[in-house]
């Protein structure tokens, strides 16, 4: 009955019934938080990684084992916020014996800030993911405004983020510790690292620190906030406030960064860089996109099919990503001539 059924589910051994194989699947609607089922037929835990040829299918489904179970993301349990009960008999998706509350796909602001009162019965999510691919480790608290900067430098046990709260921390990778605050004296408008160089952008100036010998450099031309930096063809690339793109190579002879070039185009701040197949591309305040030769440092092509802010550009194999403000992301694909095309548009409601 289903007394029985609830017991296994819980992980109890029993005498092997006609569904005793659908009983061995993990519950997908748990593994994403919100199962509403009680008693659920299926699983409320991760089955034991089983060993010999069997292990090739060990996800609980019989489907091939997927890329992100060795991620390093997952783990045997999912933790989904501050007010998740993580345990089997959790209510997630259900409010007293019969009412199910109905998650939206948004994040419940009250329980960002660590004070909602709905907890389980919050009708918006407890969660930053949908699913089972990620899995919250830890949370870093020490910034007093957002954050607007993360770096883990090549070879490096710390963790850098940076904030408009003028500063940079470091974090221990290993405790989630504070190790360290340096005062910048301006917000943080970027931060990235290559190497072992964290290079962080505030307001007139690109500062440089070399985390393997403490050097320390400051870089100047920018006007106005740094809001992006990207490198690329040993050039660092950096977007700023008044529409310049400025670009420094480092000199091995003199252990600097030379200003190498000064790409103009847009006529409000640049948002977002992004590298690829041999050219950058700058998204600006002024709604457009540019292509820039990493050759040449010529602009090749202007892109002005957005209608707001261009925030975010990513390539992807032989795509363009861009997502702007105007609630749209857009793919975008080269020509036979050359130049990009949109060849997708998703709109976001």
């Amino acid at each position: 009955g289903g007394n029985r059924r609830v017991f296994n589910r819980l992980g109890g051994s029993s005498a092997a019934s006609p569904d005793s194989s659908k009983n061995q699947k993990v519950c997908y609607h748990w593994r994403a938080g919100k199962c509403s089922r009680f008693p659920c037929p299926f699983l409320h835990r991760e089955l034991p990684h089983p060993s010999g040829p069997a292990a090739a299918t060990s996800n609980g489904s019989g489907a091939p084992k997927r890329f992100a179970d060795d991620s390093g993301f997952s783990g045997p349990a999912l933790r989904r916020g501050p007010n998740f009960n993580n345990n089997h008999n959790n209510s997630w998706g259900r409010m007293g014996a019969n009412k199910v509350v109905r998650k939206t796909e948004k994040v419940c602001n009250y329980w960002v800030q660590g004070n909602c009162s709905y907890g389980d019965k919050c009708r918006f999510l407890h969660s930053w993911s949908l699913g089972e691919c990620f899995t919250l480790l830890n949370h870093l608290d020490g910034h007093q405004k957002v954050v607007t900067g993360i770096a883990l430098p090549a070879g490096m046990d710390k963790l850098y983020t940076g904030s408009k709260d003028e500063t940079v921390r470091a974090w221990d990778t290993n405790t989630g510790q504070c190790m360290g605050v340096i005062n910048l004296g301006g917000e943080v408008g970027c931060m990235i690292s290559e190497g072992p160089w964290l290079f962080v952008g505030i307001p007139n100036v690109v500062k440089a620190w070399n985390t393997q010998t403490n050097q320390e450099l400051s870089l100047s031309g920018p006007v106005g906030q740094v809001y992006t930096m990207v490198v690329g063809n040993d050039l660092l690339f950096a977007g700023t406030q008044d529409g310049t793109i400025l670009a420094w190579k480092f000199n091995a002879v003199t252990n600097n960064f030379e200003p190498a070039a000064s790409l103009k185009g847009h006529t409000l701040a640049v948002v977002s860089l992004v590298v690829g197949a041999n050219r950058l591309y700058s998204g600006s305040m002024d709604h457009s996109i540019k292509a820039w030769s990493l050759e040449t440092l010529q602009c090749l092509q202007t892109l002005t099919e957005h209608t707001s802010v261009v925030m975010s550009l990513l390539c992807w194999e032989q795509f363009l990503l861009s997502c702007s403000l105007d609630q749209t992301i857009k793919v975008w694909v080269a020509t036979e001539s050359g130049n990009l095309e949109v060849t997708y548009t998703h709109k976001e409601e």
